[in-house]
């Protein structure tokens, strides 16, 4: 009830220090508050990553469950959102790495970079959909550097390949991409 009245008076940064607090204590409901404030956005970030919805459940539990387990090493330096999109966005990765072959192709530094346009009238979910049909390889990248906003160098430290390799993956889930948008738009 504490944390509901500090949440309604607006005292974020307070709710979020009890709720880091009381699961590093391992307070059941401490771990369900954050648990459920958290569980829908990390949801999303991770089914856009693996691509399957019984995977994305795994994964979320393992995220958690990993969360949960290094409470104790997050030190209010970022928002507990982005420390948990962090260990996610990771354990996302490691889930591929483990169990998909993600093929990644080198091409030639010198790739330009181009738009996208997106229509104004293309539905978000058709748009998700066609996401999620690039290769495993091309989407993971997209998403990490388009999407999540990390830098081809950070990329390539995630997935442990060159940034010439994550700016490859970049240009050919775009190409891709458009492509796919041009024969629905024709």
């Amino acid at each position: 009830m504490r944390n509901v009245v500090r949440l309604l008076n607006g005292n974020k940064n307070e709710l979020e220090r009890d709720l880091v607090q009381g699961c590093i204590k391992n307070d059941r409901i401490s771990q369900r508050d954050l648990y459920y404030r958290y569980c829908d956005a990390m949801f999303s970030t991770i089914l856009r990553i693996v691509n399957d919805r019984d995977d994305a459940h795994d994964v979320l539990q393992d995220s958690f469950i990993q969360v949960f387990r290094d409470m104790g090493q997050y030190r209010f330096d970022s928002t507990l959102g982005a420390w948990i999109k962090t260990i996610v966005v990771r354990t996302s990765l490691r889930f591929l790495a483990k169990n998909r072959k993600l093929a990644y192709s080198e091409i030639d530094d010198s790739v330009i970079e181009e738009m996208i346009f997106i229509p104004d009238t293309l539905d978000s979910e058709y748009l998700e959909k066609l996401i999620r049909s690039l290769p495993d390889g091309y989407r993971t990248v997209f998403l990490l550097t388009e999407v999540e906003g990390y830098t081809h160098e950070e990329t390539a430290a995630m997935l442990g390949i060159s940034a010439g390799t994550s700016k490859s993956q970049l240009h050919h889930a775009r190409k891709m991409l458009k492509q796919r948008l041009a024969t629905l738009l024709d």
